[in-house]
């Protein structure tokens, strides 16, 4: 029996005709540009598993059209803003969702026996921190909003889940693992000398 399985995911832009031109993807238009992002989600995503989408949802401000698509994607869903969802916050839309955060954060835990507790403690933010709550007992920080123009930093327990970084589909929790046991990361205190 499989197991049910977390993913991130940040950035579709669903129905945003600039998006492609903005961030160079290979669509010639908001239409297959939307069913390539529903097809590669439903490739990895199964209706059991669970998926956080990270903000910049969807650019237009028809409900029909955002339920559509979200009714169309695999997995339990849960919604952190980002800076161009201001159509989601409509009460059918935020309904589609197991969770719904109007704030462009969000922090949880995924269940893992090889983390502290048996638990991995991630902060998702449709933006890039440089320090987070934990960030100094190993959580991690998945963000978006800059598709993949900001360099990585191979110190910090920290990436851009945008789709754009990840050929347009979501990514899984053992994916984000293995980025950052890539990582050089050692633990700072940012809270200075007691």
């Amino acid at each position: 029996m499989n197991e049910r399985k977390t993913f991130f995911a940040s950035d579709h832009h669903f129905f945003h005709a600039n998006i492609i031109k903005y961030a160079n993807r290979p669509f010639n238009n908001i239409w297959s540009m939307n069913e390539t992002l529903i097809e590669r989600h439903n490739s990895v995503v199964t209706p059991k598993d669970i998926v956080y989408f990270v903000g910049d949802f969807a650019f237009t401000s028809d409900e029909d059209e955002i339920i559509n698509i979200i009714k169309r994607l695999n997995g339990e869903k849960h919604f952190i803003s980002g800076n161009h969802d201001k159509g989601m916050f409509k009460d059918r839309i935020m309904k589609q969702f197991q969770s719904f955060s109007r704030a462009p954060f969000k922090e949880i835990y995924v269940a893992d026996p090889d983390a502290r507790g048996g638990k991995q403690s991630i902060t998702l933010c449709h933006y890039a921190l440089r320090v987070w709550n934990k960030s100094h007992h190993g959580a991690f920080h998945l963000y978006g909003h800059s598709h993949g123009s900001l360099p990585d930093d191979p110190n910090s327990r920290s990436f851009d889940i945008g789709v754009d970084c990840w050929d347009f589909t979501p990514v899984s929790y053992e994916q984000v693992k293995e980025v950052m046991s890539k990582k050089n990361w050692k633990p700072i205190d940012h809270h200075g000398a007691d």
